[in-house]
């Protein structure tokens, strides 16, 4: 009888080890890396997308762009060089979705401060209203730190071109001029080819803490 308690013994241990490693396995299996995927105009809402790229399908960039700043200085695509970063579109005089999003903006730009390789670009869809001086009170109210973010105003075809264009990322507004457009509570996350790597609520905290996460997996993957 003991013979037989020993010899149970033994085996659960070993059918025990086996289960373990078997268990490891799988988990591993299971969760092996995935890239973030690239997303292309045809992958997006029509709502978000200008007409004339709705179809396409793939080598999709963010387009070249010249932009100004909360303090004056001329931004470029070559400001965001060799960086990550995540995109949005607002204006200063909103008071419904704006403020959440650029509170988490703000939440984004603490986790990312000691971090080189990743900024943060804040378009306005009301440059007519958003200048340099209106951009700067706006910053300095939402502690937008200049190394790290950029809020930028310009030309609003510009403007508009690259939230259709290349962000795809606000809705045309068929009311007003030809340039009108209402933005939505879309981050984009941005690659170092310049490539849409991820959508986000910017309204939502969840998203907000995926959107972190796929930062380090953008990380690792560039």
């Amino acid at each position: 009888m003991l013979s037989f308690f020993k010899d149970y013994k033994l085996f659960a241990i070993v059918f025990g080890a086996i289960s373990i490693v078997i268990i490891a396995l799988i988990y591993n299996t299971l969760n092996v890396y995935q890239p973030l995927p690239i997303y292309q105009p045809s992958m997006v809402s029509t709502q978000l997308v200008d007409s004339t790229i709705q179809y396409k399908k793939k080598y999709h960039k963010i387009a070249d762009f010249s932009l100004v700043n909360q303090n004056g200085d001329t931004v470029t695509q070559n400001t965001y060089k060799d960086k990550i970063y995540v995109a949005d579109f607002f204006f200063t005089t909103c008071q419904t979705i704006c403020p959440i999003m650029t509170g988490h903006m703000a939440e984004i730009q603490k986790e990312i401060m000691d971090d080189e390789e990743v900024m943060l670009l804040s378009h306005s869809v009301t440059p007519e209203i958003d200048s340099v001086a209106q951009l700067k009170r706006y910053a300095t109210k939402k502690g937008v730190i200049d190394k790290k973010w950029n809020l930028v105003t310009g030309d609003k075809k510009e403007i508009y071109k690259l939230a259709r264009k290349s962000y795809l990322a606000v809705k045309d507004n068929g009311d007003g001029g030809p340039f009108d457009m209402i933005h939505t509570e879309n981050f984009m996350l941005i690659d170092k080819k310049r490539q849409i790597r991820g959508f986000y609520d910017g309204t939502n905290a969840e998203d907000i803490e995926k959107l972190i996460d796929d930062i380090a997996i953008l990380k690792e993957e560039q």
